[in-house]
């Protein structure tokens, strides 16, 4: 059982554009069972790669990077959906899982953890790393009544649920029923358990741990980009800082401007493998959301840059499409072209989203027409099965009814913008921040190497002297803003 991300987004756009409860009921009863189950590391974060049982309890153990940058983006668009504090905390423990155990000390992002480690016996068992006994959590958690309530929390048995009646973590019983049992109000027991978690999570640092594949792959470290970028705006600005420190590496070590081509892999000072589409795209949309979190515009340039090798090495005009290798690539006897989402979504959509973003900043580089195209021909596919095509569905959505811009005239995004920011679902958003007067926009864009200024910064300058925010849907623009809360009212509808 894979978890579907780019399905929970277009469930929760729907619920958004339609007032649908039963879209949004789908996407979170999904969020929460996978939060709740064996697929999240209950101890340490982050999530493995799939579950073998309908009801998401034993996973493969395998924890692959882009599943650890997909599914918590899509938990943040749940939390902003619905309020629900456990979404927020799952991805704020797989972002701390990345950065403690998938980062290079560089910035990049590694490919995976093994889902086999050695057993006390010297033996290479899968989750061995990761399953309990109650001996094993009574030896690790030094309060008998803290490791009975870490066993009861998360379904730790004699007999247990996995192999060798050892259990994989699942949450088994609510806080608020094991308060009522052990007579102790919730925030005692939340204290207790936190305790144990802290106690469990030593104890496990102490077994053998699971190999790591070193690779740094351009297209899932883009994925990781993106949703560290997301958590920026959410949660908590400093994971720009990662997200920022992983774009410069990929374009230290992956990336060669004056060929403006990009290679895939990175390994111990290795580089190889021309990039696919998906290192592209997945990693241009990582800079545009970088951009949006931080308003470097320099992120926004590399978006351009690799936007521009997309059009010229994968796209084909006659056919009106994205092929997924380059036109001076392996030859092949078809060259193929990936429109389906699988463990990671498809990069002809995704860089049909890239496409249709950047053409609010450069629409000479024709790259909406492109977008059109690749949307048109396939069309019928799509609307033959939205789902199986999310990425495109998505990508078709934007295209169709424009995004929801948020241009901000100021120095830095203001703190007081951040807030509204955080707590408001906007599918479909750009946020593109800009100097505040247009001497800046004119310096930013020759930075750019841009014939106009972008359409998303033009005439939009601050007013008062004070940060602005102008809202535009639906491409018409409401009156200069100094209150985000108004600005996302005006631009969602609810003025």
């Amino acid at each position: 059982k894979f978890p579907q991300p780019g399905r929970i987004h277009l469930l929760l756009a729907a619920h958004h554009r339609t007032g649908t409860d039963r879209y949004r009921d789908v996407a979170t009863e999904t969020l929460s069972a996978m939060c709740a189950g064996g697929l999240y590391d209950h101890v340490g974060g982050g999530f493995h790669r799939y579950c073998v049982d309908r009801d998401w309890t034993v996973p493969h153990f395998e924890k692959m990077l882009y599943d650890n940058a997909e599914i918590p983006r899509v938990l943040l668009a749940g939390y902003q959906v619905t309020g629900d504090a456990r979404y927020a905390e799952a991805a704020r423990g797989t972002f701390e899982f990345v950065a403690r155990e998938m980062t290079h000390p560089d910035g990049g992002f590694y490919a995976t953890l093994d889902a086999e480690s050695e057993t006390a016996d010297g033996d290479r068992e899968e989750g061995a790393f990761y399953v309990w006994t109650p001996d094993d959590v009574h030896a690790a958690v030094a309060d008998g009544t803290d490791a009975e309530l870490f066993c009861d929390r998360y379904g730790v048995t004699d007999a247990g649920n996995f192999e060798g009646d050892t259990t994989v973590l699942t949450e088994a019983a609510p806080v608020e029923e094991l308060a009522a049992a052990y007579g102790e109000d919730p925030g005692s027991i939340d204290e207790r358990l936190d305790r144990a978690r802290k106690q469990v999570f030593e104890a496990r640092s102490d077994r053998p741990r699971p190999a790591r594949d070193e690779k740094v792959l351009a297209g899932w470290n883009g994925l990781m980009i993106s949703a560290l970028a997301e958590g920026a705006l959410v949660l908590d600005d400093g994971y720009a800082d990662a997200a920022s420190d992983a774009l410069a590496f990929c374009r230290a070590h992956l990336w060669d401007a004056d060929a403006g081509r990009l290679d895939r892999r990175f390994k111990d000072g290795d580089v190889g493998i021309p990039g696919y589409l998906e290192d592209y795209a997945f990693l241009g949309r990582g800079a545009v959301d970088a951009y949006q979190a931080t308003g470097d515009v320099d992120h926004l340039g590399f978006a351009l840059a690799l936007a521009r090798t997309i059009r010229e090495a994968f796209y084909d005009d006659g056919a009106g499409t994205l092929y997924f290798t380059p036109d001076d690539g392996e030859s092949l006897l078809a060259r193929p072209q990936e429109l389906t989402d699988a463990s990671t979504p498809a990069s002809t959509g995704v860089a049909v989203q890239l496409l249709t973003a950047l053409d609010a900043v450069a629409p000479e580089e024709n790259f909406g027409e492109i977008a059109d195209t690749v949307l048109r021909t396939h069309a019928e596919t799509i609307e033959s099965s939205p789902l199986s095509h999310a990425a495109l569905a998505r990508a078709a959505d934007a295209r169709a009814a424009g995004h929801v811009e948020l241009t901000v005239a100021a120095e830095t995004l203001p703190d007081a913008f951040r807030e509204p920011l955080a707590a408001t679902y906007v599918p479909r958003r750009l946020l593109a921040l800009r100097p505040p007067d247009e001497a800046g926009v004119a310096a930013w864009t020759d930075r750019l190497d841009l014939e106009e200024v972008p359409p998303t910064w033009a005439d939009r300058s601050a007013r008062d002297g004070r940060p602005t925010v102008y809202a535009c849907r639906d491409f018409t623009c409401s009156p200069p803003k100094h209150d985000m809360d108004a600005a996302l009212a005006w631009a969602l509808g609810d003025d």
